[in-house]
């Protein structure tokens, strides 16, 4: 499938929202500002608990997340652009490059995609684990991102070349497998803005047109755009939890084991809540709404007991 709108809009048809022009979902910049803020592992828990077991790959990133001053400095986040390949057959090769040249396309396979580029895309490659000779990006390439995708950035299952420029490429980062000198060479154009998987077996990851990726030290998140509001939320409620889990530890006035549960009871909640009306530092959490919690603790037995 090669940038098919009709088929972009039959495998991501669960989202609902505004799209691209070529059909991928278009999440809104707000959510994408929200989860620079946020950990890995706040968005993945949401993101696995809906059933998105296979969304995360670890791998290598070109930048450092963090200063050495713990600030952070690379996290990736945007929308998926996304590219398969395999290895070169001279007939299909053929056939792809005539298919490229009818759509404008110029260039190599790998240079096929820079110009479905817009901000904040991220472009996710499956370069089907190829280093030697599968280098998808280098410093021409790198710079192109950066104009492309203002602070975008790429995730390649595969190789990369001319490490030392593209690490001079400010405000982008990229992800990948290896480093090899060699140029890209003997490979073909599968699909472009379709289903992308990087990795193998059980370890592999999905990724859709239109997910929104994350990008973070220990790899990358591909979150589904439908699951993206929730996501967010949870994982903000997730953070302000901590906080106040932290400070309920610290203070002895809870255990672990009552902070770890999954389920909250109602005198856990309304201490929670008070918390984050009168804590300088919860300020932001204050328009969280919190009857779902309530909702399951008053169907908890174990907070039923303590009423009684």
């Amino acid at each position: 499938m090669l940038d098919n709108k009709e088929e972009i809009l039959s495998i991501t048809s669960e989202w609902t929202g505004e799209r691209f022009p070529d059909g991928r979902p278009k999440v809104p910049d707000r959510y994408l500002d929200a989860l620079y803020k946020m950990t890995l592992e706040e968005l993945w828990k949401p993101v696995f608990t809906a059933g998105y077991t296979n969304q995360f790959i670890a791998m290598k990133a070109l930048h450092p997340e963090f200063t050495q001053d713990g600030e952070v400095n690379h996290k990736m986040v945007g929308r998926a652009v996304t590219a398969v390949y395999a290895p070169t057959r001279p007939d299909y090769y053929s056939a792809s490059c005539k298919m490229a040249e009818k759509n404008g396309w110029q260039g190599l396979p790998n240079q096929w995609v820079m110009d479905r580029l817009s901000q904040r895309d991220v472009l996710v490659v499956d370069m089907y684990d190829k280093i030697y000779k599968g280098t998808f990006v280098g410093g021409n390439l790198t710079t192109a991102l950066r104009t492309k995708t203002g602070n975008g950035g790429a995730v390649i299952w595969g190789g990369i070349r001319d490490v030392e420029q593209m690490q001079k490429v400010e405000d982008i980062q990229v992800y990948y497998r290896g480093i090899d000198p060699t140029p890209i060479r003997d490979f073909a154009m599968t699909g472009l803005n379709t289903v992308a998987r990087l990795g193998d077996g059980e370890h592999a990851a999905v990724c859709l047109p239109g997910d929104v990726v994350y990008g973070c030290s220990g790899g990358v998140l591909f979150i589904p755009p439908q699951l993206v509001v929730d996501v967010v939320e949870n994982g903000q409620k997730t953070k302000v939890k901590d906080m106040f889990g932290f400070k309920m530890i610290s203070e002895n006035k809870f255990t672990t084991a009552q902070i770890d549960r999954n389920v909250w009871t109602r005198e856990m909640l309304d201490l929670l809540r008070e918390y984050i009306r009168t804590a300088p530092e919860a300020a932001e959490y204050r328009d969280i709404d919190w009857t779902k919690e309530y909702e399951l603790a008053m169907n908890s037995a174990d907070d039923q007991q303590s009423s009684l």
